[in-house]
């Protein structure tokens, strides 16, 4: 199964797959509206404004799986990214992405390309590892997603290209984003 077959809801509950993206560099991201790492949403719509035209996409999917970080609705989590992060990217209904109740889309990612580790030299990092450590040690085992704002960089095909980790910032991922974009020659 290829990520275009997977069913999703947009954030008013609408179903739909992410066919329509299919052609495009996709960078699919869990989010939430209070992390430490939601100020990523400012330099994530950088990225769509200075890509989207060659082809990229960006497609968010608010969890409240981490620290009950993401309490607000649907409707309510587009207007706060919207406002106070400039996003005009897709934002999808909200889901879990680990866990028995998992989507299985973000199961799909998850297999496809394993947890490879944080960036300890983001600043945020030492913090992160100590809640993971004493709070939520069972977050650690396996390959599913450990915390909001990790994201995975498809290529045209819908090939899993690469997994970045909630420490990696939007920027860090630029060459790899050029590089697929590139390849299709536009």
């Amino acid at each position: 199964m290829a990520i275009f077959d997977y069913k999703v809801k947009t954030a008013s509950g609408l179903t739909t797959t992410l066919e329509k993206y299919k052609g495009k560099v996709i960078l699919i991201v869990n989010t939430a509206t209070k992390c430490s790492f939601t100020p990523q949403l400012t330099d994530l719509q950088k990225l769509q404004e200075k890509y989207g035209e060659q082809g990229f996409q960006i497609l968010a999917f608010p969890s409240n799986q981490f620290a009950d970080q993401e309490p607000l609705k649907d409707g309510e989590i587009a207007e706060f990214c919207a406002i106070k992060h400039g996003v005009n990217f897709p934002i999808f209904k909200k889901i879990d992405v680990r866990g028995d109740n998992a989507h299985p889309l973000f199961t799909y990612l998850s297999e496809q390309k394993p947890f490879d580790g944080f960036n300890l030299n983001h600043p945020v990092s030492k913090l992160l590892m100590s809640i993971l450590n004493n709070r939520y040690p069972h977050y650690l085992v396996g390959d599913s997603i450990k915390w909001n704002f990790t994201k995975f960089l498809i290529d045209r095909e819908g090939n899993v290209i690469e997994r970045y980790e909630s420490t990696a910032e939007p920027y860090e991922m630029e060459p790899a984003i050029e590089g697929l974009l590139e390849e299709a020659g536009i």
